[in-house]
C-alpha cells in the first residue's frame, strides 16, 4: 500500500466518523454503546428520541461502519463496530475546545 492509498483511506475513515459526530443524536449513540451494547428501542427511551428517528440514526452509523447490528431472536442488539472506537472516543471527550461562543450553534459554524 503507498503512502497515497493509505491517506485516502485514512481521510475517508476520519471523515464518516466526523460525519457521524456531526449529529447530536448520532454522537449520543455513540458514546452509549461505548458503555455496552444496547436494543434501538432502549436507545430511543433513554435518549429521548422517536424509534423511527433511532433507526434512521443507526442506520446512518451502520453505513458509516461505525456500528455493527447483531440479531437476538426478534430483536436486533448494536455495538460499535471496532473495538478501538470506544477508547477514541473517551480520548476525544478529554479535548477541550476553546470555541467562540457566538460562532457555532445547532445550525452550524457561522464564524469566518
Amino acid at each position: 500500500m503507498t503512502a497515497l492509498t493509505a491517506t485516502v483511506t485514512h481521510t475517508a475513515a476520519l471523515a464518516r466518523l466526523g460525519h457521524a459526530l456531526s449529529d447530536a443524536t448520532r454522537a449520543a449513540i455513540l458514546l452509549a454503546l461505548r458503555e455496552s451494547p444496547a436494543y434501538p428501542s432502549d436507545l430511543a427511551d433513554s435518549l429521548g428520541v422517536s424509534r423511527q428517528v433511532m433507526s434512521n440514526q443507526l442506520a446512518c452509523l451502520r453505513g458509516c461502519g461505525l456500528v455493527e447490528a447483531t440479531p437476538d431472536g426478534r430483536r436486533t442488539e448494536y455495538r460499535l463496530a471496532d473495538p478501538h472506537l470506544a477508547p477514541a472516543l473517551r480520548e476525544l471527550l478529554q479535548v477541550v475546545l476553546v470555541v467562540e461562543p457566538d460562532c457555532c450553534d445547532s445550525e452550524g459554524c457561522t464564524c469566518a
